[in-house]
């Protein structure tokens, strides 16, 4: 069934994917759409806090956390598992419907802003051609960029791997490479 706008969006044509972050499935299965990657889990997005000298000093006192946890609802958790390169945005905003109908109407305005809220936090990029695996997008996986302290053992995260994408993880930066620099 073809969606109003599907085909007229800025993002028709365009494979929206998933940046580097740390990332994993909490909780029970909820409704989903049935194919590989897509659980119907939560996710919960782990990202490094960047403190200036003060906020740091600050955050030694206060005994503050050195990284946000962000807990994703049930709609963009299936947008972040669906967005892995490898699906169009149309394939995407069909899913959504699919799985969400009227909850998610508008699906294609509502699909384009929760890629936009996710864009706007540098947590997904929007691809002309599908992944070809330039980076890891998979679950469980510290990016090169970031230092994270291990898990403690009071929530158990689902770090799995469940698509082609996932499973061939690769660094695009080398370990040996200067920070900052991206040359490829």
């Amino acid at each position: 069934m073809d969606l109003a706008d599907e085909d007229n969006h800025q993002y028709s044509g365009f494979y929206p994917c998933r940046l580097p972050v740390w990332w994993g499935r909490v909780g029970d299965i909820g409704p989903h759409y049935q194919t590989d990657g897509v659980t119907g889990k939560r996710v919960v997005l782990r990202i490094e806090k960047r403190f200036t000298r003060f906020e740091r000093f600050l955050a030694k006192i206060l005994r503050a956390p050195r990284e946000i946890r962000r807990p994703l609802d049930q709609m963009n958790s299936m947008l972040w598992e669906l967005c892995d390169g490898s699906r169009d945005f149309q394939s995407i905003c069909r899913a959504m419907d699919e799985v969400f109908k009227e909850n998610i109407a508008p699906a294609v305005d509502r699909t384009a802003s929760g890629i936009d809220a996710l864009k706007s936090r540098n947590l997904m990029t929007i691809l002309e051609h599908p992944f070809n695996q330039k980076w890891n997008i998979g679950p469980g996986k510290t990016p090169v960029n970031q230092t994270l302290d291990d898990l403690t053992k009071k929530i158990e995260y689902d770090v799995e791997p469940r698509t082609h994408n996932e499973k061939n993880l690769i660094e695009a930066i080398p370990k040996e490479s200067p920070p900052g620099d991206r040359s490829e």
